[in-house]
C-alpha cells in the first residue's frame, strides 16, 4: 500500500453548475482528463491518496454526486479535507449519510480524526491565510476568530493522531492543510504554534495556483513544507510512501 498526496483537484462534472478551472491558465485545460490518467497510471486499489480541499465546485452535496462518483471511480482510498472553495461541505454525519446513500465506498474525511496507515499517522485541517488583507471574503469576517477555530481544529485532529501514536504505532504524523502556514514573508502564528507544539516536522499544503516558480519544498523553523496543488503537479498525485 503506497499514500500519495494531491490538493486542489476543482472537480466540476456537474454540468448545471458548470465551474471550469481553464479560465485559470493552458495548465487547466482538460484537466478532469489527465487527472482521471494519472490516478488510472499510477495509484492501485489498496494505495491512499490525501487530498487537501477544493475537491469541488458544487455549492451542495448533491450538486457535488458526480463530483463524488468521478473520484469514488478512481483507484485508491481517497482522504478529502475541506477547502475554501467546499461550499457543499455540511457536517462530517450528513456527508457519512450521503456517501452511504449513494454508495460512495472510497472516499473517507480527515475533518477532527486521524487515520493509521502503513507507514504514518495522517491528520490535518483547512487552516486560513497566512494574511488577512490576501484572503478575499464577502461581507464582514472575524479573522481572529477564524484562525483561532481553525488552529483548535488542527489541534483536535493531532491530539488524535498523538493517541494512535501512544497506542503502540511509533510512526510519523504526517500533517495535510489547505492552506500554506507559511507563504512568502507571511506566516500564519496560531497554525504554526499547533504545529510547533505537536512537533510536527511534516506539512503538505495547497491552495497556491498559477505560481509555479516557488520550490516544492522549503523548510521553516524545522517544519519541512510541500506543496501539493493539483496544478503545480501537473495533476499527477505526488508519492509519499511507496
Amino acid at each position: 500500500m503506497s499514500l500519495y498526496v494531491i490538493s486542489d483537484i476543482h472537480l466540476s462534472t456537474n454540468e448545471t453548475t458548470n465551474k471550469s478551472m481553464e479560465k485559470f491558465g493552458t495548465k487547466w485545460k482538460d484537466y478532469h482528463n489527465k487527472l482521471e490518467k494519472y490516478f488510472r497510471a499510477i495509484i492501485n486499489d489498496d494505495d491512499t491518496v490525501v487530498i487537501p480541499g477544493d475537491i469541488s465546485w458544487a455549492m451542495t452535496l448533491e450538486e457535488a454526486k458526480s463530483d463524488f462518483k468521478f473520484l469514488d471511480s478512481l483507484p485508491g482510498t481517497k482522504i478529502i479535507g475541506k477547502g475554501n472553495h467546499d461550499f457543499w461541505w455540511s457536517t462530517a454525519s450528513k456527508i457519512h449519510s450521503f456517501f452511504a446513500e449513494n454508495e460512495i465506498t472510497t472516499i473517507k474525511l480527515l475533518h477532527n480524526n486521524a487515520y493509521l496507515l502503513e507507514d504514518c499517522i495522517i491528520c490535518g485541517s483547512r487552516g486560513w491565510f497566512y494574511d488577512e488583507k490576501q484572503q478575499k471574503t464577502v461581507g464582514e469576517v472575524d479573522y481572529e476568530k477564524i484562525v483561532s477555530r481553525e488552529a483548535q481544529r488542527l489541534e483536535i485532529s493531532l491530539s488524535e493522531a498523538l493517541k494512535i501514536k501512544n497506542d503502540g504505532n511509533d510512526l510519523p504524523i504526517l500533517v495535510f492543510l489547505h492552506f500554506p502556514p507559511v507563504y512568502a514573508d507571511c506566516v500564519c502564528d496560531k497554525i504554526l504554534d499547533v504545529l510547533k507544539k505537536y512537533e510536527i516536522t511534516t506539512c503538505y499544503y495547497g491552495h497556491i495556483h498559477n505560481n509555479y516558480s516557488i520550490p516544492r519544498q522549503f523548510v521553516f523553523d524545522g517544519i519541512t513544507f510541500t506543496m501539493v496543488a493539483a496544478d503545480y503537479l501537473n495533476f499527477a498525485p505526488m508519492p509519499i510512501f511507496l
